[in-house]
């Protein structure tokens, strides 16, 4: 009886060692910080030291380049200091179809960008945080372009604030776009307010983008409902409606952001406890 007993107390034990380790991996286990479903991306960055995936697929109809097109986007993000963030974006597959202007049709890879975030001004209290960010064409991709168009290099000014219970990201975006051996500068303005329902968050987006190749303006009316699944995984749905003739008419978008558990090297406090 007793053997019985002292077996119980030490799976009673073992039991709630594990569960004291598993809530101390959870503490510990930072948020994800989502730069998708919105055009426009905040200017905080992920925690250090930690992959962040950004997946989803976006389904487009009547553009000026296409009829419809179906494209699956990744985006990877790291960052490395606490200022500091590397990222790199890509269009992996697309579909495209009823293609214009002599472009491609069919199964086509999208491109593939790199590029680096820093905050120039961290947040705190009532002060926003603002940082810039610079993207490069790495490979360039054979599937049409939306309205907003593919650009060579880009550059962007971030603003993120917490106004109440209301979040705000702002961004201005410059870049270069070349088509036929001419090369032209693009514009770009997002204005995002999101504001959290519980687990989920409700996002409303007004976004606009030169034409430079045709002389025109694209501009758009994004909503978006995320749901956290856990702090580190967060899943998202919404449509986007084109507002002038030149954009696209329709996007229907969903996905996710996973924040990879593990951090991929011992963060700085660690390392000097260890000397």
């Amino acid at each position: 009886m007793r053997l019985f007993s002292n077996a119980v107390a030490a799976a009673c034990a073992l039991f709630c060692v594990a569960q004291l380790h598993s809530q101390g991996e959870a503490a510990e286990t930072p948020e994800a910080n989502p730069g998708r479903p919105t055009v426009a991306t905040p200017a905080t960055l992920t925690p250090v030291g930690y992959l962040q995936f950004e997946n989803g697929a976006l389904y487009a109809v009547t553009s000026s380049e296409f009829a419809k097109q179906l494209g699956i986007n990744q985006v990877t993000k790291l960052t490395v200091a606490s200022r500091l963030q590397l990222l790199v974006s890509s269009e992996p597959y697309s579909y495209t179809n009823g293609a214009e202007r002599g472009a491609s049709a069919g199964n086509l890879p999208g491109d593939v960008d790199g590029g680096l975030q820093a905050v120039v001004l961290p947040g705190e209290g009532l002060k926003p945080t603002i940082s810039l960010s610079y993207f490069r064409v790495v490979y360039s991709g054979s599937a049409p372009d939306t309205d907003i168009g593919s650009f060579r290099r880009s550059a962007l000014v971030l603003f993120s604030e917490d106004i109440g219970k209301f979040h705000v990201d702002m961004n201005g975006i410059f870049s270069e776009q070349t088509g036929d051996r001419i090369r032209r500068a693009q514009f770009g303005q997002t204005l995002s307010i999101s504001h959290p329902l519980g687990p989920f968050t409700i996002a409303g987006e007004l976004w606009h983008f030169t034409q430079p190749l045709t002389a025109g303006n694209a501009v758009g009316n994004l909503w978006a409902l995320s749901y956290a699944v856990r702090k580190n995984l967060v899943v998202d749905a919404g449509l986007d409606r084109g507002l002038t003739s030149s954009s696209t008419q329709w996007e229907g978008f969903a996905g996710f952001t996973y924040l990879f558990p593990h951090r991929l090297w011992a963060a700085h406090k660690l390392k000097q406890n260890s000397k």
